[in-house]
């Protein structure tokens, strides 16, 4: 059930910039409530449609708390199409088929595809849409299973890795006993009342009408009345419960497994940053469940306005594929080269939905960040989904980063982003989300957001990683728009001209833990692009200086 605000209490107040002799600065929206809980609310469902496009929506008009990317376009662009703009997509494989987003990728026209050669003599063969870091690997360990596998590092570094590893492994090896089990039960289940019925579907109601005779037909009908507790369907139930299965048993068999080598398929050394000649030219998704690079695609910049599944933000870029992110953690070596490759290509922005807790060459990673400052790029990146304090960096280490044990900002071009949930109040900041006042900059849409998928298909997804390409999204925007602001200052625009609220909300899920989005993010806001292109248009005339 959604709550959300009705549109009778919207007492929109304004935050007036700084002005310059020049002209006033823009009128931003602030937040229409400071305190949810002292108002009536409204208690109603979303549609399907607000369901579906909810990140784009306006909090004022539509009492749901997206980034006011529809009004922006009605108001603000309407048909100024303005500079073409290349965003990275540094993720998994990314589906260059997809019918909603074959006709916004980066094409490489000085390589001639498939010819086996590096035309344009930029050191990769055949990248016509991007590049593929990982070869023909997908499965991957944890780096902290790396490390315990390569004795990496010091003996300090491997009793951490080992205190995350063991105990993860057998919790994953019990999660996986347990859900086959259940699987088991409503299989067992399902085929039972289907004989009872005599027909291959039923529903809730249909359940309801039979009588139990004996012992096993009420152990049957009791497992299925659970499964329809938090699932509208059996069929439903059984997708969700594999889909565990799937989740422990990569766990198992390949995140946390020790002995387990993914990185043998590519042939180099990934900890020899001098070791470049590999991966090849397609950065393609390699099998339909590597699906979390084309989500992240669809949601900066899935076609606009088609008559297909989904709007991405951005209306007036192009996509570049980078496959650096396996079915496990990254390797510190492809995400330093990967940026790299971005930056020397072209890309303005560069959307970085992962991250870990162990970079056992975590300096490869900073000087690639630091380059893409000196070539005014942006870098996104999804703060993570363990519902945890950031700041506590000890206990809750989360790379790449932009500063070390909360220390000075190395470079001036990177956002970390926390996810909010569609829910204006108490709760809309996703249960998932990391957070930190230092180590989070703002937080953006990310809970159950619908996008594209491999098969030119649409599903739900949410996590930071959902979060992190809005934003990458409204950058894309801001320097199509405004292709004379520097990387620092869209960084800077973004973070300030979102929407504050003093609204205390639950923060990791608990409901004894709250605070305010001001203590939670650098900026304590939600990002919003109709404020940013105010913004952006006062400090591109010079009205307004950051």
């Amino acid at each position: 059930m959604n709550i959300r605000i009705t549109k009778s209490v919207l007492s929109l107040s304004a935050i007036a910039l700084i002005m310059a002799s020049c002209g006033s600065a823009p009128t931003l929206v602030s937040t229409p409530v400071d305190n949810i809980d002292a108002l009536p609310l409204k208690v109603s469902e979303l549609t399907e449609q607000q369901k579906q496009n909810w990140g784009h929506a306006d909090l004022a008009t539509d009492t749901i708390p997206g980034m006011s990317v529809d009004k922006a376009y009605k108001e603000l662009i309407g048909n100024k199409k303005g500079t073409k703009v290349i965003v990275a997509v540094m993720d998994s494989g990314m589906d260059l088929t997809h019918e909603d987003l074959k006709n916004v990728l980066w094409t490489n026209a000085k390589e001639i595809p498939g010819n086996n050669k590096d035309d344009d003599n930029n050191g990769f063969i055949d990248d016509v849409h991007g590049y593929n870091f990982l070869g023909d690997s997908y499965n991957e360990q944890l780096e902290a299973a790396r490390i315990l596998r390569l004795n990496l590092g010091d003996a300090a570094l491997q009793a951490k890795a080992k205190a995350k590893i063991e105990p993860d492994y057998e919790e994953a090896l019990a999660g996986k006993q347990r859900y086959e089990q259940i699987l088991q039960a409503v299989n067992t289940a399902d085929a039972a009342v289907k004989k009872e019925l005599g027909k291959d579907s039923y529903t809730k109601e249909d359940i309801a009408g039979i009588t139990a005779k004996d012992e096993a037909m009420q152990r049957n009908l009791a497992v299925l009345n659970q499964m329809y507790s938090f699932s509208s369907s059996i069929p439903e139930a059984i997708e969700s419960i594999t889909g565990g299965i799937t989740y422990f048993t990569d766990q198992v068999n390949y995140n946390l497994n020790k002995d387990f080598d993914g990185r043998k398929p590519v042939g180099d050394n990934p900890y020899d940053l001098t070791d470049t000649k590999y991966g090849n030219g397609n950065p393609m998704n390699s099998v339909d469940s590597e699906s979390h690079g084309t989500h992240v695609a669809g949601i900066i910049a899935a076609e606009r306005n088609n008559g297909k599944g989904a709007n991405g933000v951005a209306n007036n870029v192009e996509l570049m594929s980078v496959r650096a992110v396996p079915n496990g953690d990254e390797y510190d070596k492809d995400i330093a080269l990967g940026i790299r490759y971005a930056v020397d290509n072209g890309a303005k922005v560069i959307n970085a939905s992962f991250g870990k807790a162990f970079s056992p060459k975590a300096e490869w990673v900073y000087e690639a960040l630091k380059y893409a400052a000196e070539k005014d790029v942006l870098f996104i990146h999804a703060a993570g989904n363990d519902g945890a304090d950031l700041d506590d960096y000890e206990n809750n280490p989360n790379y790449p980063n932009d500063q070390i044990k909360n220390g000075p900002e190395f470079a001036d071009n990177v956002i970390t982003v926390g996810a909010l949930a569609n829910k204006y109040g108490s709760t809309m900041v996703a249960d998932f989300s990391n957070y930190g006042k230092i180590n989070v900059d703002v937080f953006a849409p990310g809970a159950a957001i619908y996008s594209t998928v491999p098969g030119s298909k649409y599903e739900f997804m949410g996590g930071t990683s959902m979060a992190s390409p809005a934003v990458a999204g409204v950058a894309a925007v801001i320097r199509s728009q405004y292709p004379k602001l520097t990387a620092a200052q869209v960084k800077k625009i973004i973070m300030q001209s979102g929407i504050p609220t003093k609204t205390k909300v639950v923060v990791g899920g608990d409901p004894a833990n709250s605070n305010t989005l001001d203590n939670l993010s650098t900026s304590g806001k939600m990002v919003n692009l109709y404020n940013a292109l105010l913004l952006a248009e006062s400090v591109s005339k010079g009205q307004v200086k950051l």
